[in-house]
């Protein structure tokens, strides 16, 4: 898992807002010289911050919190979130079925919550949208309307989250042929903005909702599906559980491989080079 921060790049502050900024840090910070006295001092460096906030357009507080003010630029139309901000996922499993078979199984947007532990539902608006509904930490639910706005047949499938979406999220799955014959690699790559930011995704770790170890548990139980038709139970056994359960705790070591991707390519699947800034 990689927390997205560079705040060199995160705009996150409004046009008027920073104009704000500058305005009233550069008084504070006159102020606080003009009194040269420790309490001077302190008022003209906290003058030189909100300052250096109107300048970059980044303020560390709102990133913390998940909030962002800035206006939407190019790209906004096929961006549901911008690159600099959240949590990006990166991860791949061989899966010994034949490409077009993986393909088929995964665009049917409905099977998903079949091996996607905390995934409730999908519903199938029309043939590019579609509706999520996800268990989130705490009991809660949250939800989303998606679209899949980039499809390569047997290759890809690109989403991202609609406007008001409880999660902003944006993603891609590439499937390709695995080496030697092997059957077909499957590259999932997600980005998404927790709802309180970064100290969300920490709070969710901390409660034990790792996002990277459930995305390696939903692929290991997806490779279960494909390979053998389904995930192994032991219902009906004394400590029976059910199916999605039994199949995480009965892999003890799980496939992880090396992903080598450059940061600004996180999302190949995007048709658009552009983020919100």
């Amino acid at each position: 898992m990689q927390v997205i921060t560079h705040p060199r790049h995160a705009t996150n502050v409004g046009k008027a807002e920073r104009i704000a900024s500058i305005i009233g840090g550069s008084a504070l910070a006159l102020a606080g010289l003009r009194k040269r006295t420790p309490g001077g001092i302190a008022l003209a460096a906290l003058g030189a911050a909100v300052i250096e906030r109107g300048a970059t357009g980044h303020c560390r507080m709102y990133e913390a919190l998940g909030i962002d003010t800035a206006e939407k630029g190019q790209g906004a139309e096929t961006t549901s979130l911008p690159y600099p901000v959240g949590i990006r996922l990166d991860r791949a499993i061989t899966v010994s079925r034949q490409r077009q078979e993986v393909y088929r199984f995964w665009r049917d947007l409905q099977n998903l919550p079949r091996f996607m532990k905390h995934l409730e539902s999908v519903q199938v608006l029309d043939e590019r949208r579609s509706h999520w509904v996800v268990s989130a930490p705490a009991g809660r639910k949250v939800e989303w309307d998606a679209v899949i706005h980039n499809e390569i047949e047997n290759e890809l499938l690109a989403w991202r989250s609609l406007e008001n979406a409880d999660v902003d999220n944006a993603g891609s799955v590439r499937f390709s042929d695995a080496p030697g014959g092997r059957g077909t690699e499957v590259r999932v790559e997600l980005q998404y903005n927790p709802p309180a930011g970064i100290i969300g995704a920490v709070f969710a770790k901390l409660f034990g909702e790792e996002p990277t170890q459930q995305i390696e548990e939903d692929l290991r139980r997806f490779k279960q599906i494909m390979e053998a038709g389904e995930i192994p139970t032991t219902a009906g056994q004394p400590s029976g559980r059910d199916a999605k359960d039994e199949g995480t705790s009965r892999r003890t070591n799980p496939h992880e491989d090396d992903v080598q991707y450059a940061s600004e390519l996180s999302f190949p699947a995007s048709d658009s080079p552009s983020w919100r800034g």
